[in-house]
């Protein structure tokens, strides 16, 4: 397989192709579910080393060599102890235990066994970092990572979806906000004032995987009511999603101004994530009531568009930008592989929940595009950012940390419309 033109899904297009029109609930072409396969399998390939030696999941450089002097994250080892629970779920040799290392290191050196919950990470000396602060974003992740890992049935699974479970809802859940809080110091005395979506949108992602995981509907309820909160912000941004907040949830749209391309909080609308909310809200949509469901849907057409509309391709090459400002003109135009992930997986959710033609369109000229330009036929996985003319540099991610993103935009097409991915792989529905 090569990175030219039609080596990707593209390639499939006619009767009976992509692009002659896929009816939801009807089946992949079979070539191109083998190219996802091809896909995941060469993504679990390459992860493979992540285990750190003390303990967590090492961060990945481009070649997939693990950084043992670089830190030890959490969110990182939640992500690849996702993964590969899910890559174990689906019957995938080897997948198993190195998920069991990821949760093992979560039960490990990455959780605060003096405060509770769990540090951002350590250093690679051990030390905690940023003063061992407590972040929603982590905790979010170790929800889906834990839930995960009990579909899969590793060791330690319920005590750490318990555990996590308890330190999300009785730290970071504002009932009265129907949101999350972003970040406390390590004894949990102090709150940030700082209020973050984005932190907030991996949390939907978890309190739909743990919803399904116990068969608890109380999760999708604080699903719905932050999506609803964020989708009225957005509405009324012209769907532009405002990510930054002030203790009272008032939007602070000019944050980071001075540092617009900051990794986990960017000035401005981050394109990758309207498109990400976009697919969170059709699985949400599965398990809500009817009215409810044709509303979130109908949003998420809208965040897809305006994201398509202000993102990809509007700056003389194709690929999607990283931010723009509040009119929609691009601040950062470097192209990030997660935002061509969230990509397809969008405008296959939609897809299959509406049946328009125009966005498998959108799907196959995507994954085309991921094909020729982010697939890495040399060292594997995805180069995780490319310039603005699509060749790969590390301006603000080097290396390939993890795999989660390209990974989830292989089995999400392959999957039925369900609130996680677990039990759909569980139940042997990867087609």
């Amino acid at each position: 397989m090569t990175n030219d033109v039609g080596a990707g899904p593209g390639a499939v297009a006619g009767p009976g192709g992509l692009a002659a029109g896929r009816h939801a609930g009807a089946r992949l072409p079979a070539l191109h579910a083998a190219w996802l396969t091809d896909q995941t399998l060469g993504l679990l390939r390459f992860g493979r080393r992540f285990p750190h030696p003390d303990g967590g999941a090492a961060y990945l450089g481009a070649d997939g060599t693990p950084d043992l002097a670089a830190p030890v994250h959490t969110w990182i080892t939640a992500r690849m102890c996702h993964v590969y629970a899910l890559g174990a779920l689906a019957g995938v040799p080897g997948a198993r235990p190195l998920a069991q290392a990821a949760l093992d290191g979560l039960r490990g050196r990455l959780a605060d066994t003096e405060h509770g919950g769990w540090l951002r990470g350590v250093d690679a000396g051990g030390e905690p970092l940023d003063g061992g602060e407590k972040s929603c974003y982590d905790h979010a992740f170790v929800l889906l990572a834990a839930s995960s890992a009990l579909v899969a049935g590793l060791d330690g699974a319920r005590e750490t979806l318990d555990r996590a479970s308890d330190v999300m809802l009785s730290r970071f859940w504002d009932d009265d906000a129907g949101m999350c809080v972003d970040t406390w110091d390590r004894p949990w005395t102090v709150l940030d004032p700082y209020r973050g979506v984005n932190a907030n949108m991996h949390t939907v992602e978890a309190f739909l995987a743990v919803g399904e995981a116990l068969d608890d509907p109380a999760w999708y309820v604080r699903a719905a009511r932050i999506s609803g909160r964020v989708v009225a912000h957005a509405e009324g941004h012209d769907w532009r999603i405002p990510e930054h907040y002030d203790a009272d949830w008032r939007p602070l749209l000019d944050l980071n101004d001075d540092n617009r391309a900051d990794q986990f909080k960017p000035y401005g609308a981050t394109v990758g994530h309207g498109l990400e909310w976009s697919r969170l809200l059709v699985q949400l949509a599965v398990v809500r009531p009817p009215d409810e469901a044709a509303g979130l849907v109908a949003s998420a057409v809208e965040l897809f568009d305006r994201a398509v509309a202000d993102g990809w391709a509007v700056d003389g090459a194709e690929g999607f930008v990283y931010t723009t400002d509040w009119s929609g003109a691009p601040v950062v135009r470097a192209r990030m592989h997660w935002v061509a992930a969230e990509a397809v997986a969008a405008a296959w959710a939609l897809h299959d929940a509406t049946g328009e033609a125009r966005f498998l369109e959108r799907y196959a000229t995507w994954w085309d595009y991921v094909a020729r330009y982010l697939v890495d036929e040399e060292h594997g996985s995805w180069h995780h950012e490319l310039s603005p003319q699509n060749v790969p540099t590390a301006d603000v991610w080097p290396g390939k940390p993890d795999v989660y993103h390209a990974f989830q935009a292989t089995l999400v097409p392959r999957l039925p419309r369900r609130p996680g991915l677990a039990r759909a792989v569980a139940a042997g529905e990867l087609r």
